[in-house]
C-alpha cells in the first residue's frame, strides 16, 4: 500500500559521514514525485556540491542559515546565533505555510546541540506541523526528545574516515 505525503519526522543522526547527503537523496526522491521542497543549511554558508547540483531544481527551495566557517561550540559568535534563529523563522514559516510537502532542516542537531536554537522551538515545530508535511533533521547529536517524537531514526555510524589520515578537505566529497 502506497500512502501519499504521510507526514513523517525522519532524523539522520550520528558521527559518521554522509548525514546531508541522505537528507539530499531523499529530497531528490521526493521530488521526482513532484513534491515541492524546502531545504534550509543550518550552520553552513559554503556552496556545497548538493546545493550548486540542485539549486535549479524545480518544485525545491534552497536557503543557507550560516556562514562558510567553523561554530565554537562553547561561545558561538553572536552572528551565528542571529543567522541559526533567523533560519529557523525561515523554516517555521515553510513548514506552518502549506507550501511544501518536504522540509529538510540540515544540520539542525548541531545548531540545537550547540544552542544556537533552543530545542523547545523545535520540538513544538515537530508537535504542530501540518499533517501532510514530512520534516527531515540532520546533524551529529540528536536529542533523546527529537528521536522519541521521530517517525524514522537512521544513525550513520563513523567506522573509518579519511581525515583520520590527515587527508585534506575535499571539493566534491565534504563539500
Amino acid at each position: 500500500m502506497t500512502i501519499e505525503k504521510p507526514g513523517l519526522i525522519m532524523v539522520y543522526t550520528g558521527d559518521g559521514k554522509g548525514k546531508t547527503t541522505a537528507a539530499v537523496g531523499q529530497a531528490v526522491r521526493a521530488l521526482g514525485h513532484g513534491y515541492r521542497v524546502y531545504m534550509i543549511h543550518f550552520m553552513k554558508g559554503r556552496d556545497y556540491g548538493e546545493f550548486l547540483a540542485t539549486a535549479k531544481m524545480p518544485n525545491l527551495t534552497l536557503v543557507k542559515a550560516g556562514r562558510d566557517t567553523f561554530v565554537c561550540r562553547d561561545k558561538p559568535d553572536p552572528v551565528d546565533v542571529e543567522l541559526a534563529r533567523d533560519g529557523f523563522m525561515q523554516a517555521e514559516k515553510a513548514v506552518m505555510s502549506g507550501d511544501y510537502d518536504l522540509v529538510v532542516l540540515d544540520e539542525i542537531n548541531v545548531a540545537v546541540d550547540y544552542g544556537l536554537v533552543k530545542e523547545e522551538k523545535l520540538l513544538d515545530l515537530i508537535r504542530n506541523k501540518p499533517k501532510n508535511v514530512s520534516i527531515i533533521l540532520t546533524g551529529r547529536n540528536a536529542s533523546p526528545e527529537v528521536v522519541k517524537m521521530a517517525d524514522t531514526v537512521s544513525e550513520v555510524l563513523a567506522i573509518k574516515h579519511h581525515y583520520d589520515e590527515g587527508a585534506e578537505c575535499c571539493k566534491g566529497i565534504e563539500f
